[in-house]
């Protein structure tokens, strides 16, 4: 739920920090104490206390009317100290919840008198705000008695705040005009709504408040607010600057009496840093079934399943682990069960791990193998649900590690039903046998068989003798999709498009549902996709505008998008009449968003689907997104042709389960929709049962709703009113919740609404294990079968990048690297995992051996690689490369063209001497010259002797460039090898500087014969490997490195010069004329 309750001083220093500055509200600092803490010390900084010598002190642990249950202290700083001494740690009993107190508020006292206290409440239901005043609140009003005698006013939900607004006239039946005092508590109600609407309140109750000395005091204060609003609230939820502290995030603490565990607190944190959902909730650590799973709705049907087996008392965990969940966190996640799991003594029965989904598998297995040893210990057995997107990739990938970890485990499909794993793993069924490895051909992955535990496939019906669709009976009927229905992607979404094609060509449409996609952040340009056995180009547009005015036969549009975009890319969606459906598949829209989309969505006749959902499928026609999974899943569940059985269900963990319950015991399925996981969602169940009962290609609806929320129970007013005549079987999930007293708590149970909808006609399973032989037998029961002509599905290639995931193909690679790698679980340089060169903290050069030479050098040639790294950046700035790059950078060319200008001029004339150097050296080492014979040979062959010669250093002002070299090179404490061709190049300075004191080793000389000797001499290179880098000019990459950092230099000192072209002075430029050259 997006809703969480707020600590009382997070609440309280909210609205302190929206109200400061009214002179409405009095705004005192409170502050924090918890157990441990020393109260006087904390206290002491707080000078009302400490003046004013009077206080209040009570728990803020989310326990309401603390001075009800006598759980508050008024009194001087002394008296409030002793309290929290005496209370801190104490375990109490708040409505049936045992718990510990530990964290306390303390504020100012305010005096006043009983009759003063008000009461007032705020909350938001689908359709509207209700606002509640009482005049006689706080802890003199017995129980129940505000909500019996308030006073309440509705206003409903409107896009524009300005009109969301209560009016005079409410205002005034709401508080009475005969209160003392009205205009001020006028303007408190008026401001504290406009507060809990701009703050994103879901929930705000004050009891009581008093006015006292022309100020509005707030006493009591619980509330709720909007998580998923953290991106445009979180400054607003800050704290103030308190005397003591600095601003503190709001704070979300857990219910009373369900304190974190330290691991619990870790995956809170962890959940906090990622888009994905991890959730955790231990509830017997020493429970024998654990669970890593991947959605909530199936983790609810997994938890009930193990109830209803009797195995509550065995249940160690509850959580998931879901949405884009990267490899490191999920390792995170799974180490953190494994080590509870595993702690402790063994027991004789041994323990289970149950894993179900697509979830990061390397992750998991990642955390196996750490803990393989303990998991030995206990004799854990692992059952793996694969199901869900890429399922077969992370199946044979774990069943590949599953030999090596030498622990029991065993793999079941989407197949296999729930109940047997659970019972299996429970040991009150049989262990199912596990399914045959997906078999496969060139063209396409055929069906696994069959092994549903207690379920069976319908026999094929008789095929009728024309494969052309019926007419509707309604003619005037026409569903939310059909076959000719058409769809616009938001988002860059390429997978996603080509899984929509996919379903297109084996549905057999004639041309794809995807006619375009648009983002604003897309260039505007076409991309290819693979339908069947063609390619097909499909626009991408950067306006939503253009891609609806040049594709108006498109009605659907899907938008995949984070929370931040979300609001506007609907709202902009809404203003096109030609879209009538929008699926909102992002999750975390604030709900006072999401209540104004659904306010224009229905004004303008437009179904939401979403959000936080996988959207829908209509089987022949139509999919949104990645409803029905890859190609081999809704092939083996037959969606490629309609069948009779519409199904909606709220969340879009169970649409797969239901796709393949409902093939296996019916004709299949004509429709299915995930409503969505949101407190408000797009569409309700209603409507689209209602949909459902009018269209005649529907024979029998499945419900599957879930634990909280009230669309259920008008479902059963409908069936109830007779509005629903076809057969409905309806389950609820979440029966775990009542008889799991660390679940949480929702007033409407799975329980309650099973029975509801029992009682008024629907057919209603025992259990979730039964629903697939209720669909069955209702199936079997309906008046006349529905023929169903099998055509099969068409000959489907499979994609190369899968098939070769798969082990299935392989070709010959165009390009081959062995150089740097991404793809795989790790970034990889040369061989290398980028954790293991981290780690070690090499520095760059570290990288560079691996990138350039795949080889792990040494600590010293790579000290010796920065040091030249730093020294080639030596490049003054009326040089060729430096002049390039200030010229290029003036004439307004970007960075790289600016760089690669001053690049292109190193060569032979320009750097060329490191290469140079470096052969010539190395070639009359090796042909066993002396340093004299190479000098008379160069002479010979009028040669210059690359890397010797300075233009402005000498023999007697040496470079100071190759004295840094040279003291580090002939350190033997840090340079541990020989440098033979360094010593015969010293040589040959000494000969050459005797006819010119110029005549010396230069940096350029230097760097190339210590690099030779690097290659030779560090015995990680063969003879061979040395010299094919030597030959290769490698060496002058170091060079074009080292200067690139200073033409970056200067193209950036440009940028803020800000100077326009450059024009060389024309005085320095003599134009002769042409017989002047020839002559």
């Amino acid at each position: 739920m997006s809703a969480k309750a707020v600590s009382e001083l997070s609440a309280k220093e909210i609205l302190y920090k929206y109200f400061e500055g009214t002179g409405l509200v009095n705004s005192p600092f409170a502050f924090h104490v918890k157990t441990g803490d020393d109260f006087n010390q904390i206290a002491g900084g707080y000078e009302w206390l400490t003046k004013a010598g009077k206080g209040v002190i009570k728990p803020d642990q989310l326990i309401k009317h603390c001075a009800k249950r006598g759980l508050i202290k008024i009194g001087s700083p002394e008296e409030l100290s002793d309290w929290f001494n005496s209370h801190a740690n104490r375990q109490v009993e708040v409505d049936e919840s045992l718990g510990r107190l530990h964290t306390f508020i303390v504020e100012p006292f305010c005096a006043h008198q009983e009759f003063d206290e008000m009461y007032i409440a705020i909350f938001s239901t689908r359709e509207e705000d209700t606002i509640m005043f009482y005049e006689h609140g706080g802890v003199t009003s017995p129980k129940g008695d505000i909500e019996r005698k308030a006073r309440f006013i509705k206003i409903p939900v409107e896009f524009d705040d300005d009109v969301m607004w209560p009016t005079d006239g409410q205002l005034k039946t709401l508080i009475g005009v005969d209160l003392p005092n009205f205009e001020v508590v006028k303007k408190f109600v008026d401001e504290l709504y406009k507060a809990y609407k701009e703050l994103h309140f879901t929930y705000l109750e004050i009891d009581p408040f008093v006015f006292v000395d022309n100020q509005i005091h707030i006493l009591d204060l619980a509330s709720k607010l909007d998580e998923t609003a953290n991106f445009i609230c979180s400054d607003k939820w800050r704290s103030r600057q308190t005397p003591m502290s600095a601003p503190m995030p709001v704070d979300f603490p857990a219910p009373f009496g369900s304190d974190l565990t330290e691991e619990e607190q870790f995956i809170a944190n962890l959940d906090a840093k990622t888009g994905a959902s991890l959730k955790l909730t231990i509830l017997n650590r020493k429970g024998r079934v654990w669970t890593i799973i991947d959605k909530s709705s199936f983790l609810n049907v997994l938890t009930d399943t193990v109830c209803d087996l009797g195995g509550e008392k065995e249940l160690g965990n509850y959580g998931e682990c879901s949405g884009h969940t990267w490899e490191k966190k999920t390792f995170e996640y799974a180490k953190t069960i494994l080590s509870i799991m595993t702690e402790g003594e063994p027991r004789s029965d041994g323990k289970v791990l149950i894993i179900s989904g697509s979830i990061a598998f390397r992750g998991i297995i990642q955390a196996m193998n750490t803990y393989k040893t303990k998991l030995k210990k206990h004799e854990v057995t692992v059952f793996v649900y694969c199901r869900g997107t890429n399922y077969e990739e992370g199946w044979r990938y774990f069943e590949r590690v599953a030999d090596q970890l030498k622990i029991p485990v065993r793999f079941y499909d989407s197949d296999t039903h729930v109940t047997a794993i659970v019972g299996a793993a429970l040991g009150t069924h049989y262990v199912p046998s596990m399914p045959i490895e997906p078999k496969t051909t060139g063209q396409f992955l055929l069906s696994p068989e069959r092994n549903t535990a207690g379920t069976e496939r319908q026999p094929v019906s008789p095929a009728p003798t024309s494969t052309e669709a019926k007419p509707l009976n309604q003619t005037t009927f026409r569903g939310l999709f059909e076959n000719d229905t058409k769809a616009i992607i938001w988002g860059e979404q390429a997978d996603v498009i080509q899984g929509m094609l996919d379903f297109d060509y084996v549905c057999r449409r004639e041309t794809p549902s995807v006619v375009a996609s648009t983002c604003p952040f897309t260039e505007g340009n076409t991309h290819k996709y693979n339908f069947g056995l063609k390619e097909v180009l499909i626009p991408a547009y950067k306006s939503m505008a253009k891609a609806c005015a040049t594709h108006p036969e498109a009605s659907v549009m899907v938008i995949f998008d984070g929370p931040l975009l979300i609001y506007e890319s609907v709202l902009e969606a809404l203003e096109f009449p030609q879209l009538k459906v929008i699926a909102i598949i992002a999750e975390g829209v604030p709900e006072n968003r999401t209540r104004k989309l659904l306010k224009v969505a229905a004004k303008r006749g437009v179904t939401l689907i979403g959000p936080a959902t996988v959207g829908g499928i209509k089987p022949g026609c139509f999919k949104i997104g990645y409803t029905g999974g890859e190609k081999n899943a809704f092939i083996n569940s037959k969606l490629y042709r309609p069948g009779s059985v519409a199904y909606v269900s709220r969340s879009d963990g169970m649409s797969n389960e239901l796709n393949n319950i409902i093939s296996q015991n019916t004709n299949g399925v004509y429709e299915g929709i995930a409503i969505g996981g949101g407190k408000y969602t797009g569409s309700s169940y209603v409507e689209h049962i209602a949909r459902y009962q009018a269209d005649d290609r529907v024979k029998m609806i499945v419900l599957l709703g879930e634990v909280g929320g009230t669309e259920e129970y008008k479902i059963a007013e409908m069936l109830n009113r007779g509005e629903i005549t076809k057969p409905l079987v309806a389950w609820c999930i979440g029966t775990c919740a009542d008889r799991n007293t660390n679940a949480v708590r929702y007033p409407e149970t799975a329980a309650c609404k099973n029975a509801l909808l029992r009682s008024v006609g629907a057919i209603v399973p025992s259990s979730f294990g039964e629903l697939g032989n209720k669909i069955r037998d209702t199936y079997d029961n309906i008046g006349a079968k529905v023929p169903q002509l099998e055509v099969g599905e068409p000959p489907f290639p499979m994609d190369y990048a899968w098939a070769k995931k798969l082990g299935l193909t392989c070709k010959e690679e165009t390009f081959m690297a062995s150089i740097c790698d991404k793809w795989s679980e790790d970034f990889v340089y040369g061989g290398a995992f980028i954790n293991n060169i981290m780690q070690y903290d090499q520095g760059v050069a570290s990288a560079l051996g691996l990138l350039w030479f795949e080889k792990s050098l040494p600590a010293y040639a790579n000290k010796f690689i920065e040091i030249c790294l730093q020294l080639t950046a030596d490049h003054d700035r009326d040089v060729s490369g430096a002049h390039n790059t200030i010229v290029c950078g003036r004439a307004g060319k970007n960075l790289i063209s600016s760089l690669t200008s001053g690049s292109l001029t190193i060569g032979d004339r320009f750097g060329g001497a490191l290469d140079g150097a470096a052969r010539q050296f190395s070639y009359a080492m090796d042909n066993g010259w002396s340093p004299m014979e190479f000098v008379h040979k160069m002479r010979i062959q009028n040669k210059h002797i690359m890397g010797i010669g300075h233009r402005a250093e000498s023999i007697n002002n040496p470079d100071k460039r190759v004295e840094i070299l040279k003291r580090f090179v002939m350190d033997k404490s840090q340079f541990t090898q020989g440098t033979p061709l360094l010593d015969f190049a010293l040589e040959v300075e000494k000969i050459m500087n005797s006819k010119n004191p110029n005549l010396i080793l230069n940096v350029d000389g230097a760097i190339g014969v210590i690099f030779v000797d690097i290659l030779r001499q560090s015995k990680l290179f063969s003879p061979a490997e040395a010299q094919e880098i030597i030959d290769s000019r490698t060496l002058n990459g170091l060079l074009i490195f080292g200067r690139s950092f200073v033409f970056v230099g200067y193209y950036l000192y440009q940028s803020r010069l800000k100077q326009g072209l450059y024009h060389h002075p024309w005085a320095d430029i003599e134009y002769v004329m042409p017989e002047q050259i020839i002559s």
